[in-house]
């Protein structure tokens, strides 16, 4: 399994999706341009940073899922959801930060999707560890990779926002809208989880 691109620097293609986006935005300042009396569209912005936030966003979303087609359509939703925020009263500047965020919630919101499908197909029991000890094992970053992505949605959006994103628990919880305890026990069977299938892994490649 190759490791995808890293965040900044990705050259995404420009798929139907995201040319619609494109012209969306394009067409909107061309009006506002136009009609000089018209306030102007706050969603102008970032038409301003499309061109210089695209491969930062998509290169994020490639890192977290590691599946072009996803990635594609979740930077499409990224910026259409984002033209929206920025019309509502007191929304943020437009950044390039903001718009990460803007993508890692469309990413935490895939996940709840897919782990809401996966519990409507089967039912999974997980018994609680026993403790919780820390993960400071030295990680083979292939394998790690190959592990996580082999994971169930809700383990594997934990482990990406705590660990590959740096968020604290309150922010994991916020993300993954649960409480700040049931976050917790979440991270522990996720570390358990992916521990248990990584020394198998590793068990089986020497």
């Amino acid at each position: 399994m190759s490791e995808p691109p890293s965040e900044t620097g990705a050259d995404p293609p420009q798929p139907a999706s995201e040319l619609h986006v494109e012209r969306s935005l394009r067409s909107d300042a061309d009006r506002t341009q136009s009609e000089p009396r018209v306030h102007r569209d706050p969603a102008f912005a970032l038409l301003e940073t499309y061109d210089a936030a695209l491969p930062e966003v998509y290169g994020y979303l490639l890192s977290r899922c590691g599946n072009r087609a996803l990635a594609e359509e979740l930077t499409s939703e990224t910026f259409l959801g984002a033209v929206a925020a920025t019309r509502k009263p007191d929304a943020p500047a437009v950044s390039i930060p903001w718009l990460i965020g803007v993508a890692r919630h469309k990413l935490a919101d895939h996940w709840r999707r897919r782990e809401r499908e996966q519990r409507g197909l089967r039912l999974v029991h997980e018994a609680e560890p026993e403790s919780v000890d820390p993960w400071d094992a030295e990680l083979d970053a292939l394998r790690a990779r190959q592990v996580l992505a082999a994971m169930g949605a809700h383990h594997r959006a934990a482990l990406t926002l705590r660990y590959l994103d740096g968020l604290g628990v309150p922010d994991v919880a916020e993300i993954l809208d649960r409480t700040v305890h049931a976050t917790e026990a979440l991270l522990v069977r996720a570390r358990s989880a992916f521990r248990a299938e990584y020394e198998r892994k590793e068990g089986c490649d020497d």
